[in-house]
């Protein structure tokens, strides 16, 4: 099994470049009753040619209805590469995603889109001196097809991300997202304890009553967990201190859907960073704290630098303790080393 930098015993990923981490080489095949056709095919190789020969900017032209979606689908098929289509609402990029499934359904086809159900930014208002922390509500169904859509680009060549605006905004580096992935194989030796360690440190929480999302529990010689990106839940059977099985089930019933020698569990969420960049992202942060206290205080504005100094220290002895906090996103520039 593999955690990060420091290759202990147990340890988070092999610590490899992004560009060379292993991925299935499943190829793109549209599965469909239906054939290119009308300007079709025309439309299809223009594209690849186009394509093939470097060219950034293509326009496919259509009325709706005319099968763009499936010229599109088809044009994959073809290039033979991970694509990414983005839609101007959540409405049409879950249109497209049900559509390219249909035509590619042997390949992943992942739906990324903004996972708030309600979002209230922070504010203040001056006139009556009130604060207003921000509040929002997340929706559990979307944020697991985010952290699918990012397990897949991980793990295989064969996906298609349909995504709204959403995806241009950061969500820490892949670098940092992989090297923190946990990697099980059958008969290796891995010491449970270790192991626990390894899932709560890249944000899984125990609770061995409410078995959810992000969640996983111990039961004797067997951990249960329910990846953030998986709708199955997945077994690992120890004999003493090496992995015996390794099983895909049922989250409520129990029942084994198939067994695997290998698997790689990613972190429950995707701001996640070793010990030595969370520690520089704390000092980064400290710093900017003093400087942006002293401009306050400078100013006179006496009351808002010690709400800012009292929300980010509780922020910063979080991320000491646990390694995140309310809100981790808005300290992602450091983290991120930006």
């Amino acid at each position: 099994m593999a955690f990060a930098s420091e290759r202990p015993v147990v340890a988070h990923s092999e610590f490899r470049p992004i560009g060379e981490i292993e991925r299935s080489e499943a190829r793109f095949e549209v599965v469909s009753e239906y054939q290119p056709a009308g300007d079709q095919p025309a439309a299809i190789n223009e594209l690849e040619q186009r394509l093939s020969a470097g060219e950034k900017d293509i326009v496919l032209l259509g009325a709706t209805g005319t099968g763009k979606s499936a010229t599109t689908a088809w044009l994959i098929e073809k290039v033979q590469r991970p694509t990414l289509v983005m839609a101007p609402n959540k409405t049409l990029a879950a249109q497209l995603a049900n559509e390219l499934r249909e035509m590619l359904p042997n390949n992943a086809v992942e739906y990324f889109v903004s996972y708030y159900d309600y979002y209230q930014p922070e504010a203040y208002i001056a006139q009556t001196d009130t604060y207003i922390e921000k509040d929002s509500s997340i929706n559990d169904d979307v944020e697991r097809l985010r952290h699918s859509a990012t397990s897949s680009l991980l793990s295989r060549r064969d996906v298609v991300v349909v995504a709204s605006v959403s995806c241009i905004y950061g969500l820490g580096t892949p670098q940092s997202y992989l090297d923190r992935s946990i990697h099980l194989e059958t008969g290796v030796e891995v010491p449970r304890d270790a192991f626990l360690r390894l899932l709560v440190d890249v944000q899984y929480n125990r609770n061995d009553t409410a078995f959810t999302r992000g969640s996983f529990r111990v039961r004797g010689d067997t951990v249960e967990i329910i990846p953030s990106y998986e709708e199955l839940a997945v077994r690992i059977e120890f004999f003493g201190d090496e992995i015996e099985a390794l099983y895909y089930l049922h989250p409520l019933t129990g029942d084994v859907v198939r067994q695997v020698d290998t698997l790689r569990i990613f972190p429950a969420t995707h701001y996640v960073a070793g010990p030595e960049r969370m520690e520089r992202a704390v000092k980064d942060i400290e710093s900017e704290l003093e400087e942006r206290l002293a401009d306050l205080e400078n100013r006179g504005k006496l009351l808002e630098a010690q709400r800012l100094r009292m929300r980010t220290q509780y922020d910063l002895e979080m991320i000491r303790q646990v390694g995140f906090c309310s809100g981790i996103e808005n300290y992602s520039r450091h983290i991120d080393g930006r």
